[in-house]
C-alpha cells in the first residue's frame, strides 16, 4: 500500500480531475480505511493508496498524469519528511560533484577545459548504472549488506570511467572516486568543511 497520509484541508488533490479535497479515505481502524470519492468527477479520489510502490513507479515511467499528481501533491509535502531526505540526497549528490571536481583540479596532471570536466562528469555519472539494482530492492527483500555492494560496484565503475577520461594512473583515480563517495556518506561535516574554506578563500582575497 502506499504510503499516502490523511492530511490537513486543501492539501491533498484528486488525481483524476486535480480538484482538491480536505482528505481521500475514512479509517475506520488499522488496515480498514473506505477511499473517498470526488464531489466533481465523481470517480475515486486517490486509488493509488491501495497500490504497491511498484505499480506508481511503472505508471510514473509511463508519464501518466494520475500518478504525478499522486505523488507530488498526497504522497510529497514541503512539512513531511520526504522533503528532508529528498533534500539530503540532493545535498549529498552536490559534495559528491564538488568533492569529485576539486579532486580533478587538485591531483590530475593535465591542463582540463571545461568541456573535459563535463566530459568527467558524464563518464562517472554514466558508470554508476549499477544503482539501477537498488530498483530491484523495492520489489524483493535483501539484506542491507546488499546496498554496500552495489555501492562498492559503483565505486569501481566510476574509478574506471575516471582513469579512461583523465588518462591517470589508477591508485590516483581510486583515490579521488573514493574520496568523493566518503564525502557523499558525510555530507553534512563536507559541507561545513567546503563553506568555511570558500569564505576563507574569500575573506583572503579580499584583504590581500
Amino acid at each position: 500500500m502506499s504510503k499516502s497520509a490523511k492530511k490537513g484541508e486543501e492539501t491533498v488533490v484528486c488525481v483524476n480531475c486535480g480538484s482538491r479535497l480536505n482528505t481521500l479515505y475514512i479509517q475506520y481502524s488499522p488496515g480498514n480505511i473506505r477511499l473517498i470519492k470526488c464531489d466533481n468527477c465523481k470517480a475515486v479520489a486517490d486509488p493509488y493508496i491501495e497500490c504497491e510502490f511498484m505499480i506508481i513507479l511503472i505508471d510514473l515511467i509511463l508519464h501518466k498524469p494520475k500518478a504525478y499528481r499522486h505523488l507530488l501533491y498526497n504522497m510529497l509535502s514541503f512539512k513531511s519528511e520526504d522533503i528532508k531526505v529528498f533534500l539530503d540526497v540532493l545535498l549529498g549528490n552536490i559534495v559528491f560533484i564538488v568533492v569529485l571536481l576539486l579532486g580533478t583540479r587538485l591531483f590530475v596532471n593535465c591542463s582540463l577545459t571545461i568541456t573535459s570536466y563535463l566530459e568527467i562528469l558524464l563518464a562517472v555519472f554514466v558508470s554508476s548504472f549499477f544503482k539501477v539494482y537498488l530498483v530491484a530492492m523495492m520489489v524483493w527483500e535483501f539484506p542491507s549488506a546488499v546496498l554496500y555492494i552495489i555501492e562498492m560496484f559503483v565505486l569501481s565503475s566510476n574509478a574506471v570511467a575516471f582513469r579512461v577520461s583523465t588518462q591517470q594512473e589508477a591508485i590516483r583515480c581510486i583515490g579521488i572516486c573514493l574520496s568523493a563517495h566518503a564525502a557523499k556518506f558525510l555530507r553534512l561535516l563536507v559541507a561545513i568543511s567546503i563553506t568555511v574554506f570558500f569564505f576563507s578563500v574569500i575573506l583572503f582575497t579580499g584583504n590581500s
